[in-house]
């Protein structure tokens, strides 16, 4: 063990107290002592610690408190009591819930220091595993599969450049975080970024929020308001859903994007607007296009330059990744014990279809944070079961497809991407496992996630 090991202690063994640091630090361990929840806090923020032992010898705190800081803190905890207090059912639930183990008297100083070197154990291989991850993104566009990478390369693109920009993709597959994420490695970064949702505005709003409006213009108008676009003036405007703008207002954009002038409605003069426009669309423009709901020449001014992001079913091989990268953004609402997911989730998770995409995602690993009631996240808490997916695998094709690739996926990771060791546990040559992998679009990347700050 290492000797420089530091161990947090918290309360108070009484005339047993010196007796037992003493013998501890005989062990090799260096003991940290406290006397109040608060004071542990305060000790934790100051110097970081591989253990934690509680003491409840004495009438035990709030068991609010401890849980807050049992959690908060990113290391296994023990407890010390007497034996009278496993009488309490209350307590019992707790501890089993929030410490990897505890000890009532009389007390085992070799016992407590085979368990404190497991604690020590489980910290340290914690933070490699967070060691070996990317740098989190502000933008949380996580992706390891070709397509997104192919995404991330062409942010950077068009972020260098000042023409407009189309961003299509499925509901929820994260068009508003590539939109931002353009304008935070544009020339524009320091300028406002302003959004509006084209189809969450009555129609009879819009007008008025996009271009705004002068006093009196109409009835509850009492004061006059600057519109979307010119509260952007210099930066980024960001047209969410723009298939959704009625065909008045496409006139009424065409003519803004031609000329850079608004015009604020019961204004007689015209004002010059410096905006970038960034839109978004989860239908078909061409399509739109072809059945006159959208006009061609406002789609040719908006397609420039263009952005596609893939559905989340497309990227299996992310799936896991972003559900292991939400639960850590999300990990201070998790209910107390939950430490992680089952494997049998994480296989179901990426068979699923994803219809409503990151979206989906992000609210089935946070419902399934706050209501699981075990260590780890299993089927049922995000509410896939094997006849939640069987909807979605319509042909025999698709079944196999989904075995292969869950098959290479796996095998890859066993055997840490190691392409020969692979192939032999599949039992197939090195050439055909490089062409199963081509025609799932897998890498040999053993990198656990690739991010626009480090893509």
């Amino acid at each position: 063990m290492d000797n420089k090991a530091r161990l947090l202690m918290v309360g108070s063994l009484g005339n047993d107290q010196l007796e037992f640091v003493e013998r501890m630090e005989e062990k090799g361990w260096h003991i940290s002592t406290v006397d109040s929840l608060f004071q542990a806090a305060t000790r934790l923020n100051e110097t970081e610690h591989e253990a934690g032992i509680l003491c409840l010898h004495e009438s035990h705190e709030d068991l609010g408190q401890i849980e807050r800081l049992v959690t908060r803190s990113d290391m296994e905890w023990m407890a010390l009591l007497r034996e009278p207090a496993l009488d309490d059912p209350v307590l019992c639930k707790f501890l089993g819930n929030a410490f990897m183990a505890f000890q009532s008297e009389p007390i085992d100083i070799n016992q407590i220091d085979c368990l404190m070197q497991h604690a020590t154990a489980m910290k340290r291989l914690r933070t490699e595993k967070n060691a070996a991850k990317p740098q989190e993104t502000e933008f949380e566009m996580v992706g390891t599969v070709p397509a997104m990478q192919k995404v991330f390369d062409t942010i950077r693109r068009v972020a260098s450049v000042d023409a407009p920009v189309l961003i299509s993709g499925e509901s929820g597959t994260g068009k508003e975080l590539a939109a931002r994420a353009i304008h935070a490695r544009s020339m524009r970064a320091s300028a406002p970024f302003v959004a509006v949702n084209c189809g969450a505005l009555p129609s009879n709003l819009i007008q008025s929020k996009l271009f705004g409006h002068e006093k009196g213009t109409f009835t509850g108008a009492s004061q006059q308001k600057i519109g979307q676009i010119e509260a952007a003036a210099g930066g980024i405007l960001f047209l969410d859903e723009i298939g959704d703008l009625s065909l008045e207002l496409q006139v009424n954009l065409l003519r803004f994007l031609e000329e850079k002038t608004i015009q604020r409605i019961g204004a007689l003069d015209e004002i010059h607007i410096d905006v970038r426009i960034l839109s978004a669309t989860h239908v078909n423009l061409e399509k739109a296009v072809e059945e006159g709901r959208f006009r061609e020449d406002l789609y040719h001014r908006l397609n420039v330059l263009q952005v596609d992001i893939p559905p989340l079913r497309e990227r299996q091989e992310d799936i896991e990744i972003l559900a292991k990268f939400f639960f850590d953004k999300f990990i201070t609402e998790k209910s107390m014990m939950v430490r992680g997911f089952r494997q049998e989730a994480l296989a179901l998770m990426r068979q699923y279809h994803w219809p409503g995409n990151i979206r989906e995602l992000i609210n089935r690993v946070r419902r399934a944070m706050i209501m699981c009631e075990q260590r780890l996240i299993k089927p049922a808490d995000l509410g896939l079961e094997r006849r939640t997916l069987n909807r979605y695998l319509v042909t025999l094709e698709e079944v196999r497809n989904n075995a292969e690739k869950e098959a290479l996926i796996c095998a890859l990771r066993r055997n840490k991407h190691k392409v020969k060791k692979a192939a032999d546990e599949l039992g197939v040559s090195r050439v055909t496992l490089y062409r199963l992998m081509e025609k799932h679009q897998l890498t040999r990347n053993s990198d656990t996630s690739i991010s626009l700050s480090s893509a």
